[in-house]
């Protein structure tokens, strides 16, 4: 029972200590969602080259980070004409480098996964490019294009001036619809990721991290190449397992780093939401399932190849993280009265006005996905918020 309410104590812990970060993230990803919209995205990109893939890299640097809403403006813009490569470029980009991302990161892993993961982002598309250019199926992206076409419509959205919206009340009024949208979006991934993340630092052994992740066992000792490799192969299937994005999978990550898996493992764990399962069952669904497999044949490779360059890359100019910093970390008093608590006050300020401002202009339910994979995600995230509630009693129930 004492463990139970040390989890749940510890899933709260981690939450509190992101919040803020989790608050600006999807302040600033709603300012830019809001003023620069999609429509825009799709009238500025062409169908190949390099100027296409870097638009599209730009535009899912400024896009959402929830893997589920950039997999439906990815199928909009390659439905519209852009090519393959710009529009995965789009993808990669918009769960890769995207600003929420980078802040939270900091929060748990420190600057080295910062710049790892913008490093990466950046390596994950030239290395997509790359193999789709070597790979490049033609016959199967054009039924793809036409699939995805019949789904999207032809219906074009207007193009707003930004400048009018920045000094309007109904663009604010968006920009707090935006917000309240980004945390709907995402909340299911966030509880039951860091749900699990207080469940695996309780209850499971560093010697099952050992035993999965070949070579977490060294201590301080690094990890032999084939070890790296080996861990890079298993941090995509343990992400494939957990059916968490990538917000959520965060403090998960930290918990893995501060059990002994290498830099290399814990990169291809946080580079690995796009090709969990039901993201690659959206693909399917967009673009059938050959290429939906494709493209999760592509990911898984790039990916590997770039957590394996991006930690030799380190480790020779001597900046591989020091896991005790990530033990700190998950282990702190995270409730005590530092600049945690008062960004805390100032995001969950914000929070609550814009929530009130979208429900008094339009309410706060519907627009939902209603699919069979979301259903079950509510699920996990209901049985999460009860595990937790169960845990912060669990004292009481005790004694009782």
């Amino acid at each position: 029972m004492q463990a139970w309410h040390e989890a749940a104590r510890t899933t709260l812990g981690l939450f509190w200590t992101a919040f803020w970060a989790f608050g600006l993230g999807y302040l600033i990803s709603s300012l830019i969602q809001v003023f620069v919209t999609r429509e825009r995205m799709r009238r500025s990109m062409g169908e190949a080259g390099p100027k296409s893939v870097a638009l599209g890299t730009v535009f899912g640097f400024a896009s959402s980070s929830c893997s589920f809403a950039a997999l439906a403006t990815t199928r909009a813009l390659f439905a519209k004409g852009a090519g393959l490569v710009p529009s995965l470029a789009f993808l990669l980009a918009s769960t890769n480098l995207v600003v929420e991302l980078g802040i939270v990161i900091a929060v748990f892993l420190g600057w080295q996964f910062v710049v790892g993961e913008y490093v990466g982002g950046v390596l994950l598309i030239l290395l997509m490019w790359l193999v789709v250019r070597l790979t490049r199926p033609a016959k199967l992206i054009e039924q793809a294009r036409k699939r995805a076409q019949r789904q999207e419509g032809d219906a074009s959205g207007e193009v707003p001036d930004w400048k009018a919206l920045v000094a309007s009340a109904e663009g604010w009024r968006r920009v707090a619809n935006r917000y309240v949208m980004e945390w709907r979006m995402v909340w299911k991934d966030v509880t039951i990721g860091f749900t699990v993340a207080g469940v695996i630092a309780t209850f499971v052994p560093r010697a099952f991290f050992e035993t999965l992740f070949l070579g977490a066992a060294h201590g301080d000792a690094a990890p032999s190449p084939p070890e790296v490799l080996v861990q890079s192969i298993v941090g995509p299937a343990a992400a494939f397992f957990t059916f968490i994005g990538s917000m959520g999978n965060i403090p998960l990550a930290a918990v893995l780093l501060g059990n002994g898996v290498s830099f290399a493992g814990v990169l291809a764990f946080l580079f690995s939401d796009l090709i969990v399962f039901p993201v690659v069952r959206i693909q399917a669904q967009y673009y059938g399932w050959k290429l939906a497999l494709y493209i999760a044949g592509v990911f898984l490779v790039i990916l590997v190849a770039a957590a394996v360059l991006i930690h030799y890359a380190f480790a020779w100019l001597g900046l591989l993280p020091d896991q005790d910093v990530v033990r700190s970390v998950v282990e702190r008093d995270y409730f005590s009265f530092d600049y945690t608590f008062y960004l805390d006050i100032v995001f969950l300020a914000l929070s609550v006005g814009f929530l009130a401002w979208k429900s008094r202009s339009g309410g706060v339910a519907g627009g939902g996905d209603s699919s069979l994979g979301q259903r079950v995600l509510l699920g996990f995230a209901l049985l999460a918020l009860a595990w937790l509630a169960g845990g912060l009693l669990a004292p009481a129930l005790s004694g009782a």
